[in-house]
């Protein structure tokens, strides 16, 4: 992976065009080292060694950032110390670990910043915290045993960067950082004498976890980057406008018929990309239209490839209110301003 990422950067830096964000269907997994706080109850104040961990997900990105995603994920933590109060002291003789599993529920947005994607995120879900043959003998020779499992809602922060493998559309690097924990979890205990007396209680175990993974993501439909033009005579474009409603990303039944016209003179000339344009007028932010400018265009394309065009041809972009058709003050609804160029090239 480090020498696919050191390959690709230069790659990465150069190309045009690209956006990072996910788009459609993707799979990922993660694998790295996890820490688990320590807990306490009854006296017993419980630590353990770094472990590890995993996570396996399936979700969906919407191209502009925002993505869903379901996750599973595995932790466990060795035993490292047991102590209990005066006098009783460090336990000896320690042993077993803690695990978590369970499934996750999680939000992220993507940055666009060029060759790198850093990501931000949160999730909820369900995780079953299991401590296995957790033990360990006092001074005055009691034996301790926690052992049992119990699930408990989860909640989890994510922060991470992605790295795209230009040479591989769709390839992701990623290395991130987690936070997961857990309500309180029930886990039977049992001190046994060594008369061999036994007393039975319940230990409340925090589950907090922090998480430090590397993996990769995989986003099923990528394409390759537009190609920079061959250095010949470019072929005149041709252009064809479509008009939205204002206020309004889905099309009309006249918008239907031009972006069908672009999609049949596509097939008698010679096209290498067709460029997918969104503006807006002048009405609302300037921050609300940029978005409302990449619906439209994402509107028309997703018309295109239903027409039969291939996707990798088309590159969608949206120009907010930054290239008015007819000039205008602010705030003012000017029905040409509400449009998507198709330009054939």
């Amino acid at each position: 992976l480090l020498a696919a990422t050191l390959l690709s950067l230069p790659m990465a830096a150069n190309a045009q065009g690209w956006d990072p964000r996910v788009q459609g269907v993707y799979i990922g997994a993660g694998f790295g080292a996890n820490f688990l706080q320590g807990t306490s109850d009854r006296g017993l104040d419980v630590n353990f060694e770094w472990g590890y961990a995993g996570v396996l997900s399936v979700g969906y990105g919407f191209g502009n950032g925002l993505r869903l995603e379901l996750e599973g994920s595995y932790r466990q933590n060795d035993v490292d110390a047991i102590k209990g109060a005066a006098p009783v002291g460090r336990l000896n003789r320690v042993g077993g670990n803690a695990s978590s599993y369970g499934a996750m529920f999680n939000v992220l947005y993507d940055f666009n910043l060029g060759p790198v994607a850093p990501y931000v995120g949160g999730g909820i879900g369900y995780q079953i915290h299991n401590y296995d043959s957790v033990r360990g003998v006092a001074a005055n020779g009691n034996r301790l045993l926690l052992d049992g499992d119990e699930g408990n809602f989860a909640y989890q922060l994510i922060a991470g960067v992605g790295l795209p493998i230009q040479a591989v559309p769709g390839l992701v690097l990623t290395a991130e950082y987690r936070f997961m924990g857990t309500l309180g979890h029930d886990i039977n205990g049992t001190v046994t004498t060594p008369a061999g007396a036994v007393t039975r209680a319940t230990f409340e175990a925090d589950n907090f976890n922090h998480s430090i993974m590397f993996g990769v993501r995989y986003n099923f439909g990528r394409t390759a980057a537009p190609a920079a033009p061959a250095a010949v005579a470019p072929a005149p474009a041709r252009t064809f406008l479509v008009f939205f409603d204002w206020n309004r990303a889905d099309l009309t039944a006249r918008a239907r018929q031009i972006i069908a016209e672009a999609a049949q003179a596509r097939t008698t000339q010679q096209v290498t990309r067709i460029e997918v344009n969104g503006h807006t007028d002048t009405s609302g932010s300037a921050r609300y239209n940029q978005g409302l400018s990449e619906r439209r265009a994402a509107a028309v394309a997703a018309e295109l490839v239903r027409l039969g065009v291939p996707r990798n041809e088309i590159v969608t972009r949206g120009f907010g209110q930054t290239q008015l058709l007819v000039p205008t003050p602010d705030n003012v609804r000017e029905p040409q301003n509400r449009r998507v160029e198709i330009i054939l090239r």
